[in-house]
Parts: structure tokens; sequence; C-alpha cells
């Protein structure tokens, strides 16, 4: 089975919002709803989408908006890596404060490293890599080898470690494990900007490890 993958632009910072769908049964993941319910809303329905969870990166506001009008109206649940709850239920370090609109989510099931799970019939393991924020994880699906890796492994660079509960140290170690564990042609869909690989990153990216 091939996945079918579209994404759209959402909210002031430009954040990818990415429809994973099973061709055969039409059910849909929504990974990092981040904003514009109503245009997420509208591309499901173009795709025939059947919502069967929402998955977030990380819970930071821009990744995060949408994923209550969204898990309301599908009523789907919303699955995040357990260390991040701090971060999804904090208007502080979730940043939803610094936007005048504080708000938190809280998610439906909260996954741990390592762990696998399967939704719309894709095998989907968890890789928590901290350092944008503390609970920050990656989403990999080894038979299709997609990454989506939110805001830790960008093309050529990697998310921001200034924010609440963000660390340089674990960045550089989870982009250590990212770019060592994974094989090479892993198409790599990220939280901002253009997609890439993991033979690209190895190559480009100046945080590599050499």
């Amino acid at each position: 089975m091939a996945a079918t993958i579209q994404s759209m632009v959402v909210g002031e910072v430009m954040t990818n919002c990415y429809f994973l769908q099973n061709p055969d049964t039409k059910e849909l993941i929504v990974i990092d709803p981040g904003a514009c319910a109503d245009k997420i809303k509208e591309k499901i329905t173009a795709m025939e989408g059947k919502v069967v969870a929402i998955l977030l990166t990380h819970g930071h506001f821009d990744h995060i908006m949408a994923a209550d009008p969204i898990r309301s109206f599908y009523g789907c649940p919303v699955y995040a890596e357990s260390h991040e709850r701090e971060v999804l239920e904090d208007p502080g370090k979730n940043l939803t404060r610094m936007t005048g609109n504080g708000m938190t989510v809280s998610a439906d099931h909260y996954l741990r490293d390592g762990q696998e799970i399967t939704l719309a019939g894709f095998r989907i393991q968890v890789m928590h890599t901290p350092g944008h924020t503390c609970g920050g994880c990656c989403y990999y699906l080894p038979d299709e080898k997609i990454l989506f890796s939110g805001d830790t492994l960008f093309a050529g660079s990697c998310g921001r470690t200034d924010f609440p509960t963000a660390s340089m140290t674990d960045m550089i170690a989870s982009l250590r494990r990212l770019l060592t564990e994974l094989p090479d042609e892993t198409y790599v869909y990220p939280g901002h900007n253009l997609p890439t690989t993991i033979r690209d990153e190895k190559e480009f990216n100046p945080y590599a490890p050499r």
C-alpha cells in the first residue's frame, strides 16, 4: 500500500499540516493541525477522508491551534509524546499566551519512545526527539520509509532551542539519532519549509554527525 500524503501551510508562521491517507480505505491522519480549522476540513472533504487520528509532533501554538476543533468535529483522538503533556497543558510553555489567546490541549493518548501504533492501516513508530521541546517527537513509518519530523529536523537545519523546555544538547542528540538510525532513503516531512531525505541531511545538514 502506497501512502497518499498531502499538505497545506497554515497559520502565521507557515506551519506544514500533513494529511496521511490510506488510499484503499480513505482513512486519514491529520498531523500538526496548527491553525485554519475550516480550511483543514475543506481539504479533508476534498480528499474524501475518514479522519481516524490527529498526531502532534509537539505542543507549540503553531502546531496545535486547530487540534480541538478538528477533534470535536470528527470525533477522533489526539496523540502526543508523553513528555509533552507539560507543554500542551501550559499556555506559557506552548506559547499560546504569546499570541494573546492562551489555550491548552490535552492528548487522548500519550505515547512513549519506541512505541508502535497502527492507525489507518499504517505502522507508526514513535521517536522521542527532545530539543525543540522536552516532549517533541517524530513519527516514522518503517514500511513506507517516511518520517514526520516536526520541528526537530529541517532541510539543512533544525528547530530553535530558545523556548521553554528546549535544549540544544538534547537537540544535537536527537538529530544524531535520526541521522544514524534511519535509512538513507527515508523521506522527511518537516514542520516548516520543504521536504528532504535522511541521505541529504547526512551530507548537508550542519548538525549532522561527522
